[in-house]
Protein backbone atom coordinates (compact mmCIF):
# COMPACT_ATOMS: atom_id res chain seq x y z
CA UNK A 1 0.00 0.00 0.00
CA UNK A 2 1.47 2.96 -1.04
CA UNK A 3 2.00 5.80 1.82
CA UNK A 4 -0.59 9.05 1.61
CA UNK A 5 1.90 12.04 0.42
CA UNK A 6 1.01 15.63 3.22
CA UNK A 7 0.15 17.46 -0.51
CA UNK A 8 -2.10 14.39 -1.04
CA UNK A 9 -3.67 15.17 2.18
CA UNK A 10 -3.80 18.41 1.59
CA UNK A 11 -5.97 18.21 -1.66
CA UNK A 12 -8.35 16.06 -0.20
CA UNK A 13 -9.25 18.56 2.93
CA UNK A 14 -9.22 21.13 0.28
CA UNK A 15 -11.67 19.36 -1.53
CA UNK A 16 -13.75 18.08 1.30
CA UNK A 17 -13.61 21.72 2.74
CA UNK A 18 -15.43 23.11 -0.28
CA UNK A 19 -17.35 20.64 -1.18
CA UNK A 20 -19.18 21.17 2.20
CA UNK A 21 -19.42 24.75 1.93
CA UNK A 22 -20.86 24.94 -1.54
CA UNK A 23 -23.53 21.95 -0.34
CA UNK A 24 -25.08 24.90 2.37
CA UNK A 25 -27.18 27.59 1.52
CA UNK A 26 -27.25 30.93 3.84
CA UNK A 27 -30.72 29.81 5.01
CA UNK A 28 -29.51 26.34 6.17
CA UNK A 29 -27.25 28.31 8.61
CA UNK A 30 -29.89 31.34 10.03
CA UNK A 31 -28.28 33.85 7.32
CA UNK A 32 -30.22 36.28 4.90
CA UNK A 33 -30.59 35.47 1.41
CA UNK A 34 -29.28 38.87 -0.32
CA UNK A 35 -28.81 39.09 -4.27
CA UNK A 36 -28.06 36.44 -6.61
CA UNK A 37 -25.01 34.42 -6.15
CA UNK A 38 -23.46 33.26 -9.00
CA UNK A 39 -21.95 30.05 -7.62
CA UNK A 40 -24.26 27.95 -5.14
CA UNK A 41 -23.42 27.40 -1.47
CA UNK A 42 -21.81 29.47 1.36
CA UNK A 43 -19.26 32.16 0.75
CA UNK A 44 -15.84 31.81 2.42
CA UNK A 45 -16.12 34.36 4.31
CA UNK A 46 -19.47 33.25 5.45
CA UNK A 47 -18.18 30.01 6.85
CA UNK A 48 -15.43 31.99 8.35
CA UNK A 49 -17.67 34.56 10.66
CA UNK A 50 -19.88 31.50 11.64
CA UNK A 51 -17.18 30.08 12.62
CA UNK A 52 -15.81 32.90 14.17
CA UNK A 53 -12.20 32.78 12.41
CA UNK A 54 -10.36 34.87 10.35
CA UNK A 55 -10.91 35.35 6.57
CA UNK A 56 -7.72 35.25 5.88
CA UNK A 57 -6.86 32.47 8.12
CA UNK A 58 -9.81 30.06 6.84
CA UNK A 59 -9.12 30.74 3.63
CA UNK A 60 -5.58 29.34 3.84
CA UNK A 61 -6.94 26.37 5.39
CA UNK A 62 -9.19 25.77 2.75
CA UNK A 63 -6.82 26.32 -0.17
CA UNK A 64 -4.74 22.95 1.62
CA UNK A 65 -1.69 25.68 2.95
CA UNK A 66 0.93 24.43 5.12
CA UNK A 67 -0.45 26.01 8.03
CA UNK A 68 -1.06 24.94 11.68
CA UNK A 69 -4.51 25.04 13.12
CA UNK A 70 -5.85 24.29 16.77
CA UNK A 71 -8.69 21.82 17.54
CA UNK A 72 -10.85 24.55 18.34
CA UNK A 73 -10.26 26.08 15.28
CA UNK A 74 -11.45 22.49 13.58
CA UNK A 75 -14.56 21.93 15.83
CA UNK A 76 -15.81 25.65 15.33
CA UNK A 77 -15.46 25.13 11.22
CA UNK A 78 -17.18 21.62 11.72
CA UNK A 79 -19.77 23.64 13.82
CA UNK A 80 -19.84 26.06 11.27
CA UNK A 81 -20.20 24.00 8.22
CA UNK A 82 -22.88 21.71 9.47
CA UNK A 83 -20.46 18.45 9.77
CA UNK A 84 -21.66 15.29 11.11
CA UNK A 85 -20.00 12.80 13.49
CA UNK A 86 -18.44 11.11 10.51
CA UNK A 87 -17.34 14.11 8.65
CA UNK A 88 -16.07 15.80 11.72
CA UNK A 89 -13.75 12.44 12.53
CA UNK A 90 -12.72 12.97 8.57
CA UNK A 91 -11.77 16.73 8.88
CA UNK A 92 -9.91 16.01 12.10
CA UNK A 93 -8.12 12.90 10.10
CA UNK A 94 -7.51 15.43 6.98
CA UNK A 95 -6.21 17.98 9.25
CA UNK A 96 -4.22 16.69 12.29
CA UNK A 97 -4.06 12.73 11.49
CA UNK A 98 -5.84 11.95 14.70
CA UNK A 99 -9.89 12.07 15.53
CA UNK A 100 -11.02 14.97 17.46
CA UNK A 101 -10.79 15.41 21.33
CA UNK A 102 -13.51 13.50 23.92
CA UNK A 103 -16.53 15.27 24.23
CA UNK A 104 -17.28 14.16 27.57
CA UNK A 105 -19.61 16.35 29.20
CA UNK A 106 -21.44 17.86 26.51
CA UNK A 107 -25.32 18.07 26.30
CA UNK A 108 -25.61 16.02 23.16
CA UNK A 109 -28.36 15.51 21.06
CA UNK A 110 -29.83 11.68 20.06
CA UNK A 111 -30.62 10.67 16.21
CA UNK A 112 -34.23 9.84 16.31
CA UNK A 113 -33.16 6.21 14.95
CA UNK A 114 -31.25 5.83 18.27
CA UNK A 115 -34.07 6.66 19.86
CA UNK A 116 -36.36 4.71 17.87
CA UNK A 117 -33.94 1.66 18.64
CA UNK A 118 -34.48 2.59 21.82
CA UNK A 119 -38.06 2.18 22.45
CA UNK A 120 -38.29 -1.09 20.05
CA UNK A 121 -36.55 -3.04 22.57
CA UNK A 122 -39.32 -2.37 25.17
CA UNK A 123 -39.02 -4.37 28.02
CA UNK A 124 -34.90 -4.56 28.07
CA UNK A 125 -33.86 -1.83 29.51
CA UNK A 126 -31.55 0.54 27.81
CA UNK A 127 -30.06 3.39 27.53
CA UNK A 128 -26.85 5.70 26.20
CA UNK A 129 -24.12 7.17 28.33
CA UNK A 130 -21.34 9.18 27.11
CA UNK A 131 -17.46 8.15 28.51
CA UNK A 132 -18.13 10.26 31.98
CA UNK A 133 -21.48 7.95 32.49
CA UNK A 134 -23.97 10.91 31.63
CA UNK A 135 -27.47 9.21 30.58
CA UNK A 136 -28.69 10.88 27.62
CA UNK A 137 -31.61 8.62 26.36
CA UNK A 138 -33.42 5.77 27.53
CA UNK A 139 -36.30 3.61 27.19
CA UNK A 140 -39.47 3.23 29.04
CA UNK A 141 -37.98 0.32 30.54
CA UNK A 142 -34.66 1.68 31.55
CA UNK A 143 -36.81 4.39 32.84
CA UNK A 144 -39.19 2.05 35.33
CA UNK A 145 -35.76 0.81 36.90
CA UNK A 146 -33.50 4.06 37.41
CA UNK A 147 -36.11 6.81 37.11
CA UNK A 148 -34.00 9.14 34.88
CA UNK A 149 -36.94 11.35 33.67
CA UNK A 150 -37.01 12.64 37.48
CA UNK A 151 -33.73 13.27 37.88
CA UNK A 152 -32.36 16.54 37.58
CA UNK A 153 -29.53 16.22 34.47
CA UNK A 154 -26.72 16.75 36.89
CA UNK A 155 -27.74 13.99 39.37
CA UNK A 156 -28.67 11.85 35.73
CA UNK A 157 -25.62 9.75 35.86
CA UNK A 158 -25.16 6.42 36.29
CA UNK A 159 -22.13 6.16 38.43
CA UNK A 160 -23.15 9.11 40.96
CA UNK A 161 -26.63 7.30 41.23
CA UNK A 162 -24.93 4.11 42.40
CA UNK A 163 -22.41 5.53 44.72
CA UNK A 164 -24.83 8.80 46.11
CA UNK A 165 -28.15 7.87 45.77
CA UNK A 166 -29.24 6.11 48.99
CA UNK A 167 -32.75 4.82 47.32
CA UNK A 168 -31.31 3.02 44.36
CA UNK A 169 -28.62 1.89 46.66
CA UNK A 170 -31.44 -0.02 48.75
CA UNK A 171 -32.54 -1.24 45.47
CA UNK A 172 -29.36 -3.01 44.91
CA UNK A 173 -29.01 -6.03 46.72
CA UNK A 174 -25.72 -7.30 45.80
CA UNK A 175 -24.03 -3.38 45.67
CA UNK A 176 -21.26 -4.39 47.10
CA UNK A 177 -20.53 -6.81 44.09
CA UNK A 178 -22.03 -4.94 40.80
CA UNK A 179 -19.98 -1.43 42.81
CA UNK A 180 -16.54 -2.55 42.22
CA UNK A 181 -16.90 -3.59 38.87
CA UNK A 182 -18.93 -0.30 37.85
CA UNK A 183 -16.46 1.64 39.40
CA UNK A 184 -13.55 -0.53 37.53
CA UNK A 185 -14.92 -0.13 33.94
CA UNK A 186 -15.92 3.32 34.64
CA UNK A 187 -12.43 3.84 35.36
CA UNK A 188 -11.07 2.42 32.55
CA UNK A 189 -13.32 4.83 30.29
CA UNK A 190 -11.81 7.39 32.28
CA UNK A 191 -8.61 6.91 30.45
CA UNK A 192 -9.95 8.33 26.91
CA UNK A 193 -9.96 11.72 28.97
CA UNK A 194 -8.00 11.75 32.40
CA UNK A 195 -7.42 15.54 32.70
CA UNK A 196 -10.87 16.79 31.27
CA UNK A 197 -12.36 19.59 33.79
CA UNK A 198 -15.58 17.72 33.77
CA UNK A 199 -13.64 14.34 34.46
CA UNK A 200 -12.04 15.93 37.28
CA UNK A 201 -15.27 18.18 38.15
CA UNK A 202 -17.10 14.27 38.87
CA UNK A 203 -14.33 12.73 40.74
CA UNK A 204 -14.06 15.42 43.10
CA UNK A 205 -17.88 15.22 43.51
CA UNK A 206 -17.68 11.57 44.23
CA UNK A 207 -14.42 11.49 46.62
CA UNK A 208 -16.36 13.62 49.11
CA UNK A 209 -19.75 12.15 48.49
CA UNK A 210 -18.78 8.52 48.90
CA UNK A 211 -16.20 7.05 50.86
CA UNK A 212 -16.84 3.92 49.16
CA UNK A 213 -15.63 5.95 46.07
CA UNK A 214 -12.59 7.51 47.22
CA UNK A 215 -10.79 4.68 49.23
CA UNK A 216 -11.19 2.92 45.66
CA UNK A 217 -10.18 5.49 43.66
CA UNK A 218 -6.96 5.57 45.54
CA UNK A 219 -6.35 2.01 44.98
CA UNK A 220 -5.48 -0.14 42.15
CA UNK A 221 -8.04 -2.36 41.05
CA UNK A 222 -8.69 -5.86 39.38
CA UNK A 223 -12.06 -6.39 39.37
CA UNK A 224 -14.23 -7.89 36.61
CA UNK A 225 -15.56 -5.06 34.92
CA UNK A 226 -19.30 -4.30 33.90
CA UNK A 227 -21.42 -1.76 32.45
CA UNK A 228 -24.35 -2.40 34.13
CA UNK A 229 -26.32 -3.11 37.16
CA UNK A 230 -26.22 -6.73 37.90
CA UNK A 231 -29.24 -6.82 40.42
CA UNK A 232 -31.99 -4.76 40.87
CA UNK A 233 -35.42 -4.78 43.34
CA UNK A 234 -38.00 -2.92 40.75
CA UNK A 235 -40.94 -0.72 41.90
CA UNK A 236 -43.55 -3.89 42.80
CA UNK A 237 -40.51 -5.45 44.98
CA UNK A 238 -39.20 -8.48 42.40
CA UNK A 239 -35.79 -8.74 42.14
CA UNK A 240 -34.37 -8.79 39.11
CA UNK A 241 -30.86 -10.16 37.59
CA UNK A 242 -29.27 -8.62 34.30
CA UNK A 243 -26.69 -9.51 32.05
CA UNK A 244 -25.71 -6.53 29.80
CA UNK A 245 -23.95 -5.80 25.94
CA UNK A 246 -22.74 -2.66 24.90
CA UNK A 247 -22.54 -0.69 21.45
CA UNK A 248 -20.84 2.17 20.32
CA UNK A 249 -23.82 4.76 19.05
CA UNK A 250 -20.70 7.18 17.88
CA UNK A 251 -17.65 6.75 18.43
CA UNK A 252 -16.07 10.25 18.45
CA UNK A 253 -18.71 11.58 21.23
CA UNK A 254 -17.88 8.19 23.34
CA UNK A 255 -21.43 6.92 23.19
CA UNK A 256 -22.49 3.79 24.22
CA UNK A 257 -25.82 1.86 24.11
CA UNK A 258 -26.28 -0.47 27.07
CA UNK A 259 -28.79 -3.13 26.99
CA UNK A 260 -30.19 -5.13 30.05
CA UNK A 261 -31.16 -8.99 29.57
CA UNK A 262 -32.88 -10.54 31.70
CA UNK A 263 -31.66 -13.48 33.57
CA UNK A 264 -33.70 -16.23 33.98
CA UNK A 265 -33.52 -17.52 38.05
Amino acid sequence: MTNRTLARTRGELSDFLRQRRLRLTPADVGLPTTGRRRIPGLRREEVAALAGVGLTWYTWFEQGRDIRVSEAFLLNVAKALRLDDLDCGHLFLLAHQRPPPAEVHEIVSISPLIQQLLDDLAQRPAYVANLRWDIHAWNDAADALFAFSTRALSDRNLIRMVFTDPDLRYRLPNWKQDAPRLFAQFRRDLAAAPDHPAVEELIKDLKSLSPDFRRWFEQSSSEICSRGIGTIVDGAGRQLSFSHEALTVDEHRHLKMVVYFKNDN
